[in-house]
């Protein structure tokens, strides 16, 4: 199948995809777009909101109308990594009595992963995600395991209770393509939740995409043209948010200590790609980049002494980078 034909499939999709989330899911169009900009864009996302927004309805949902095999951890501090990942056994033949490991895999090998509340759990614990999430493989014992592709990390944070939690790396968070905020239903949405969601009416997803075609589509994201003006506003954005950089403004200075490295630059570029793509245009353009500076940035910036103790959002220190940086 030629690039545009498989362009417009991905069109095609994407009204499907939304078509058919919003028969169990009210409202969240941002968060189900930034959800499916991140899987055909190879990315992993970490989902930030307080308990009973659907989160796992929504990935479990996504999960079968993409035809793709779902698994769930829940993250609690007694998390060992062999139970994301899998074990070896000793096994014996029955027939000549000879002992052998054999390799019991864990709910890692899974096209869609559901870390719940990942920083419940110990840095030894959240390490093991990371081979995965980064390498598409396992290794335990010495053997190395493929991961089944594609293979797409939703971690979900609970922001409030922060009692009893490991926050992530930032070397870990970095891998995380958005970070994705959830925010409370409005008034008329929750009233059409709570009739939905007691109504005991059974509702049939239908299957859209399926795994070998989301590969092709993932491909054909990375082979989108990008002009050079585009790439050069996102890496200039994105030095922009260094507080040691030439081109840093005395607001970074104040309120940033550490900015963001070069993978949030490829973060906005990939992205900006798959937007254009699902949008049915041909090229991404500097909106686009702009557009995905918040999920791209908010968890790879970090908030100096100054601007926690200013009450100075991370989420303001992005919009005003963004509105100070010429395109």
């Amino acid at each position: 199948m030629k690039d545009l034909d498989l362009a417009k499939k991905l069109v095609e999709a994407h009204a499907s995809i939304n078509e058919q989330i919003s028969k169990v899911i009210v409202g969240q169009k941002d968060v189900i777009d930034l959800i499916l900009i991140s899987l055909f864009s190879r990315g992993h996302c970490v989902i930030v909101g307080v308990p009973g927004l659907a989160k796992t309805l929504l990935i479990s949902s996504l999960a079968n109308i993409l035809d793709l095999d779902f698994k769930r951890i829940q993250f609690t501090p007694d998390l060992m990594p062999s139970d994301i990942t899998g074990t070896e056994v000793i096994q014996e033949d029955k027939g000549t009595r000879e002992r052998s490991y054999k390799f019991f895999p864990g709910p890692v090998f899974a096209n869609i992963l559901l870390a719940d509340e990942i920083n419940r759990t110990p840095p030894k614990t959240q390490a093991a995600l990371l081979e995965a999430m980064q390498e598409y493989k396992v290794t335990v014992g010495g053997q190395n395991h493929p991961l089944p592709l594609p293979f797409f990390v939703l971690a979900t944070q609970n922001p409030i209770e922060q009692e009893g939690t490991y926050p992530l790396p930032e070397a870990q968070l970095d891998r995380f393509f958005f970070q994705i905020n959830i925010k409370y239903p409005q008034f008329e949405e929750e009233k059409e939740i709570v009739h939905q969601s007691t109504s005991g009416k059974e509702i049939k997803l239908k299957k859209v995409l399926d795994a070998e075609e989301i590969l092709s589509l993932q491909d054909i994201v990375r082979r989108v043209p990008v002009a050079d003006h585009v790439v050069d506003y996102a890496v200039r954005l994105v030095s922009s948010s260094r507080p040691q950089s030439p081109n840093a403004q005395d607001f970074v200075k104040n309120w940033i200590s550490w900015g963001a490295g070069p993978r949030a630059s490829q973060a906005l570029i990939v992205g900006a790609k798959a937007k254009a793509i699902l949008e049915g245009r041909k090229a991404p353009e500097i909106s686009d980049v702009k557009a995905l500076a918040l999920p791209v940035l908010r968890h790879r910036a970090i908030l100096s002494f100054h601007a926690e103790a200013e009450g100075i959002s991370i989420e303001t220190v992005i919009d005003k980078l963004v509105t100070s940086v010429p395109e």
